[in-house]
């Protein structure tokens, strides 16, 4: 593995790399560049539902280059999308995925929710899912 020799760089290169595991072994995929894909396009989803103060409280809890994966293309004037039902939301997430990606939307949102369950302070995640209408938030499998 390279290193940057920038401690904070090297950690993060880390810390992503086994977020991607994560999700990687979550819909086992056996491929972190699709692993990367359903990081990212759920957290775009996300992002964009909540409000933009709390989108920034999400960010904060990421690893520094999840959170620019999380802040990638964000225009904080959209937000929040209106999305009040899953199929909604999950267009969404289909929309930010490849090509015949291989695992559903749902499942790759679950995936990614589960993940995000695991890493993140548990009381702090809670208060932004609890920003979401109900049917988007309960998504664990």
């Amino acid at each position: 593995m390279s290193t940057t020799s920038v401690t904070a760089l090297d950690h993060t290169i880390q810390e992503t790399n086994i977020w991607l595991k994560a999700v990687d072994e979550q819909l086992e995929l056996n491929d972190r560049h699709h692993a990367y894909s359903a990081l990212r396009a759920v957290l775009h989803a996300l992002r964009n539902r909540l409000m933009p103060e709390v989108a920034v409280k999400l960010g904060a809890q990421l690893p520094i280059l999840v959170r620019g994966i999380h802040y990638e293309g964000w225009h904080m004037a959209g937000s929040p999308t209106r999305d009040r039902h899953i199929e909604e939301f999950l267009d969404h997430v289909r929309k930010e995925l490849p090509p015949q990606f291989p695992a559903d939307p749902l499942m790759t949102t679950r995936a990614v929710y589960e993940v995000l369950w695991e890493r993140l302070d548990t009381g702090e995640f809670e208060k932004v899912m609890a920003n979401l209408p109900a049917s988007l938030r309960n998504l664990q499998g």
